[in-house]
């Protein structure tokens, strides 16, 4: 063998020995190594209860359309989380396998898991710009969700719904009677997500704290307000059973009735789903009511940037929110009562529960109200000790 052969060869044994050492490092120190060209991109999303229906369903169909990314194939699933939960998790770093996407209920859930996850590893692993920015897939807001016959009773007696006319309602001592309503109704029972597991239960509270003080903007302080602590006490006090009520507290209210509650403040795209089934169970149809003071929740696709998930795992992420931005699967949003992200897309369709339920109070356009600004770290802990110190163990 000649002296050119003996150099090419040593030359590739030493760039072989540099491949398998390079993979060696990779493995070793936890490191993704570059997907195989015939290798699933797997889009690992961890959903927000609300939308999880709808995101489930475009899912199959994504995967069922059989995409692909630089001849990659995709496959989507998706993991119902409640938002609290899953900010738990993702603080305590427990999510293993690291999810390539996070749909929380609200984005100021996703501002305090980066605010964590910055101070460990001096970066933001969730973007607010660019193209792997947070963006809502659909857009849904809480509303009043009332049996018509107890409706027209608050309305004769107080004018208007809201959560004074509720807390005065939920202590009125000769119960329905004392309103104006019938004795059989017994007293007025108040239905409210359980806050350990459907966010919505502290968007509620929020929003009560908001009619209370009248105002958009709620601090420790005023959590820990003894008058108030005693008038949400009082309020929260009408609910029947909140380990009963669980994650799915509308669900709850179409199967059980008047056993269950007789309204409370409900996320607006749960009420319309359940709408027909509360009808079809129940001769007294639901009424929604929108408040002065509005807590949206905007669903935002996040995609995680840690070094746990590949380019490619994170640009496979970037098609699957694409595809859920399309009129097409928008317009199924509206079908399940979520109001839509693409503003191509309206509600006003003649399938759309926005039109379906407008007699009962369901509205294609909100009037002008007053939003509820996002609570920050300390309001969420205290309203939770607050709720477990009080009411759930009652």
């Amino acid at each position: 063998m000649n002296r050119t052969r003996w150099v090419f060869l040593i030359t590739m044994l030493v760039a072989v020995a540099i491949v398998a050492a390079s993979l060696l490092v990779q493995r070793a120190g936890g490191v993704k190594p570059l997907i195989e060209q015939s290798e699933t991109l797997e889009v690992r999303i961890v959903c927000a209860l609300p939308v999880e229906p709808f995101v489930r369903e475009a899912a199959r169909k994504f995967n069922a359309e059989k995409h692909k990314l630089e001849g990659h194939p995709i496959k989507v699933t998706v993991e119902p989380m409640d938002g609290l939960t899953a900010m738990g998790r993702w603080e305590r770093e427990e999510l293993d396998p690291i999810p390539t996407v996070w749909i929380p209920d609200s984005r100021y859930l996703v501002e305090l898991v980066n605010a964590t996850y910055k101070e460990k590893r001096g970066r933001d692993i969730f973007l607010t710009g660019g193209e792997y920015r947070a963006r809502p897939i659909a857009i849904s807001l809480f509303s009043w969700g009332i049996y018509s016959s107890r409706e027209q009773v608050l309305r004769a007696k107080y004018g208007e719904i809201n959560w004074r006319v509720i807390h005065d309602a939920s202590t009125a001592k000769g119960g329905w009677p004392e309103l104006g309503g019938s004795a059989d109704w017994g007293y007025f029972k108040l239905v409210v997500p359980n806050p350990r597991k459907n966010v919505g239960g502290l968007a509620a509270m929020i929003a009560a704290a908001g009619e209370y003080y009248g105002k958009t903007d709620i601090g420790v302080a005023d959590v820990t307000n003894p008058e108030f602590q005693k008038w949400l006490q009082e309020l929260m006090g009408a609910v029947t059973d909140f380990s009963s009520l669980g994650a799915y507290s509308v669900e709850n209210l179409a199967l059980f009735g008047y056993s269950m509650g007789d309204g409370g403040q409900l996320l607006e795209s749960d009420l319309l789903v359940n709408m027909a089934g509360i009808q079809t169970r129940w001769q007294d149809p639901l009424v929604i009511v929108y408040p002065e003071y509005v807590t949206w929740f905007d669903f935002p696709f996040t995609i995680w940037m840690g070094d746990e998930t590949t380019a490619l795992e994170k640009n496979a992420a970037l098609e699957f929110e694409k595809y859920l931005l399309t009129p097409e699967i928008q317009e199924r949003a509206v079908q399940m009562g979520l109001r839509p992200a693409n503003p191509e897309v309206s509600v006003t369709e003649p399938d759309s529960l926005f039109v379906k339920w407008q007699d009962q109070g369901a509205m294609t356009v909100v009037p002008r109200t007053t939003m509820m600004r996002s609570p920050d770290r300390d309001v969420l802990l205290a309203l939770l000790r607050w709720f477990d110190l009080n009411v759930a163990e009652r």
